[in-house]
């Protein structure tokens, strides 16, 4: 009889690719990934995207470049994804965990650059050094990245790779309109979306402490113009993360967070149901504590939860699931909840990046507003309409990630093609 890996072989042959090179051999995908570990976002793309090959290639060797792990991130990883070897490393440094990366890429099949909104070009300018195919999975561009000193190179690495999705139309317009011909140019969406990771003991027990009851409590994140570490600025075009945030910065912020406590006042009012503020990026605890919590008056503050630690995404995963909407002024806790079944309203601010218009690109733009110029009124009219039928809401958040799914479906077909 044929052993079991001559079986798999057969069946993906037949199936349209092998995941095998001739010799038997495995063959070798390097996924760059795992951006921090101070966002949830920046965390789940890696589990998310890692499951999509998971599903789509069975047998093929995963390793992971990641760039930031800690603890529990790296223990979540291995608890879903025991097979996939994880490193860490440098393209253009000399240690031992740098040469054991720079080996790996060398003699992999396919470089992988997960999706991100960073510009960064050095792992393109490796893989072509040294003639491996690369490709990018729902990535986000600013306009500069086609434009200004260096985009020739910048264009030419990108239209010398094996494929780019782009995870949402707007990015795609970007590369287009800039001179960016690659062979595979398309719409793909986030590896986040992905995600299965789910930590419900944590999860169920945070529910328990806050007093939180399924289906019965919104959560909400503010983004605010403050550092992402202390004493360190944001070198990117537009700053994103100023150390040092302008008083039109700060009055933003607070105009922001006004709209913010009077939705939550309308919800509770309303409903008397609980809000829990949610943090998808750490550095935004204390000052949604501060602009959204703390200032509330007693009678809905008491209504009001703010969560006092940074929790991992696989608990954050099975807290949204069991929310009534998640609502958010960053897009990655609204990847989250959709993909655990959760409506959501992304109150986005599209100079932090064109990736808020993803929602919009799978079938949510009622879903997507913007954040200075939506009335609080038009943002409680949206969250009482999923409210009046949440049933309804639960399809449309199913429909559209169904629609996720059957392009993860196209753009994993194209990389067996390429394998």
């Amino acid at each position: 009889m044929p052993n079991r890996r001559h079986f798999i072989t057969s069946l993906l042959a037949a199936l349209g690719g092998s995941v095998y090179a001739a010799s038997g051999r495995a063959k070798t995908l390097v996924l760059q990934s795992a951006w921090d570990t101070v966002n949830i976002g920046d965390i789940g793309h890696t589990p998310g995207t890692l499951r999509i090959i998971e599903e789509h290639l069975p047998g093929l060797k995963v390793v992971l470049w990641a760039m930031k792990l800690d603890e529990r991130v790296t223990a979540m990883l291995q608890r879903r994804f025991p097979k996939v070897e994880i490193l860490q490393g440098n393209l253009f440094k000399d240690g031992d965990k740098d040469r054991r990366l720079q080996e790996a890429v060398k003699n992999c099949d396919l470089f992988i650059r997960n999706s991100g909104m960073g510009q960064d070009i050095t792992f393109m300018q490796f893989c072509r050094k040294h003639g491996r195919p690369y490709g990018l999975f729902g990535q986000s561009y600013f306009p500069s990245m086609t434009e200004g000193e260096g985009a020739d190179e910048r264009r030419d690495l990108l239209n010398h790779a094996a494929f780019i999705y782009t995870r949402e139309t707007k990015t795609l317009d970007i590369l287009r309109n800039g001179g960016v011909k690659t062979s595979m140019l398309e719409f793909g969406p986030d590896g986040c979306f992905g995600i299965d990771v789910r930590d419900d003991e944590r999860g169920l027990a945070t529910m328990k402490k806050l007093g939180l009851e399924e289906r019965r409590f919104i959560t909400l994140q503010l983004r605010t113009n403050t550092a992402k570490l202390p004493g360190v600025d944001d070198t990117r075009t537009p700053k994103l993360n100023p150390l040092h945030p302008t008083p039109q910065q700060q009055a933003d912020d607070e105009r922001r967070a006004a709209k913010y406590r009077e939705l939550v006042t309308l919800w509770v009012q309303k409903t008397g149901h609980k809000v829990l503020i949610a943090p998808e990026v750490k550095k935004e605890m204390e000052h949604n504590k501060r602009l959204i919590h703390d200032p509330l008056p007693p009678e809905i503050r008491k209504h009001v939860v703010n969560l006092e630690y940074f929790w991992n995404a696989d608990e954050a995963a099975s807290v949204f699931a069991r929310a009534h909407t998640v609502v958010c002024h960053e897009p990655h806790s609204p990847i989250i909840a959709l993909a655990n079944g959760t409506p959501i309203i992304h109150t986005y601010s599209e100079f932090h990046s064109p990736k808020c218009w993803m929602f919009k690109d799978i079938g949510l733009p009622e879903w997507l507003l913007e954040m200075d110029e939506t009335p609080v009124e038009k943002m409680a009219e949206t969250l009482f309409a999923i409210d009046a039928d949440h049933a309804a809401a639960q399809a449309k958040v199913k429909q559209a990630m169904a629609y996720v799914h059957q392009c993860f479906a196209g753009s994993m077909k194209h990389v067996q093609g390429l394998l």
